[in-house]
């Protein structure tokens, strides 16, 4: 059957003011809202990025895209292939793939809506659940609203946790951490993540203070470019490590695995360009025999968990979920309780946006 044509590319911002700031200069997210008109219907999607560059987003929608897909199939997999090198003189990921996946999010929308299913289904759903890990941007908090946040995480029902790390004295990361560690117990999981803070003699110095308290990852110690001190941080140590929230195409994942650097790759759907490019980097971590666990977007990163092969950890920001946020008109197409993601099968991506965020 021939995809139909492409007629219409619009977008609108919305500007989402986080519950609980991600420290300073980092009190909202952004969302860029994409449709797509066809001979045959709408499809909805999204561009999203937390601080820099929501307006160079939407500019290369409203021009650049808009004009290349005009009058093309509505084919996700074709269409992102030949839209990534019409953009690639711009560069080959970062802006441009945040953009790309405006596109591919609403074009598989479209093809799920017209078949009367969710995403999840359409793909091909595996499992009916997901495990939910919490997670908070929580650097800045002191150690007390620390604790207070993971003992709201043990209380839900949530089997694991992951904070973040990389003070200026190592000290108190390892007094934060035990102190996570005191209200975990030794049997839930306990992630860190260093947001890229540290040069490698830092992450090697961080990295043997910190496993005595049995670390199920070590998420993004260095400048997440450099794949050589990746390589030399992996040689030392036995935690294992996870990247890619900040790795932009199959690439560069490939380069990453090749090289033995990774233990857990993480894609974030719309970093990486939307669901098309996702689902390759997916199968590039399985033929590694690598673990995979999305970045953010739970109502996105969820409903594509439960189609993948192997049971993968959803991540869950404290606060922060579109759902919270108030930018979705309609409920959220996942529930997550007692540490457990469900998908609601809502036809499409489910995400309904609104049409503008409400002021003051």
């Amino acid at each position: 059957m021939t995809a139909p044509k492409i007629t219409g590319l619009s977008t609108r911002l919305l500007t989402l003011p986080l519950h609980r700031p991600w420290g300073a200069g980092a009190a909202e997210n952004h969302v860029i809202v994409t449709k797509i008109a066809t001979e045959a219907g709408t499809g909805y999607g999204f561009s999203w990025t937390p601080t820099i560059g929501p307006h160079a987003v939407q500019a290369l929608l409203d021009h650049d895209i808009r004009e290349f897909v005009l009058g093309r199939p509505a084919e996700p997999e074709v269409l992102w292939d030949l839209l990534w090198k019409h953009l690639h003189e711009a560069g080959g990921g970062g802006l441009t793939t945040i953009a790309m996946a405006g596109v591919d999010l609403a074009l598989w929308d479209l093809q799920a809506r017209t078949a009367g299913r969710s995403v999840a289904d359409h793909l091909g759903r595996r499992h009916e659940s997901a495990a939910v890990y919490g997670s908070g941007v929580n650097l800045h908090y002191s150690q007390a609203e620390l604790v207070e946040q993971v003992q709201r995480w043990v209380a839900e029902g949530k089997q694991a946790v992951k904070i973040k790390v990389g003070k200026p004295d190592l000290a108190e990361d390892v007094d934060r951490v035990s102190a996570v560690r005191d209200v975990l117990g030794p049997h839930r999981k306990l992630m860190i993540d260093a947001n890229q803070r540290w040069d490698l003699p830092a992450a090697l110095q961080a990295v043997e203070a910190l496993t005595p308290f049995g670390l199920e990852w070590l998420e993004e110690p260095l400048r997440a470019d450099d794949l050589w001190a990746y390589k030399q941080l992996r040689r030392s140590t036995s935690v294992p490590i996870a990247l890619g929230e900040n790795v932009h195409n199959i690439y560069r994942f490939r380069d990453f695995i090749t090289a033995g650097a990774v233990d857990v790759v993480q894609p974030n759907i719309v970093r990486v360009g939307g669901i098309t490019p996702f689902r390759r980097i997916v199968e590039l971590a399985r033929t590694h025999s690598l673990r995979v666990a999305p970045h953010l977007l739970p109502e996105l990163s969820g409903q594509l968990a439960l189609t993948l092969a192997e049971p993968v950890w959803v991540e869950d920001v404290e606060d922060a979920s579109f759902g919270q946020l108030g930018a979705l008109r309609a409920d959220a197409p996942v529930r997550i309780a007692g540490g457990v993601l469900t998908a609601s099968g809502t036809p499409g991506l489910g995400l309904d946006f609104v049409h503008a965020m409400p002021r003051g």
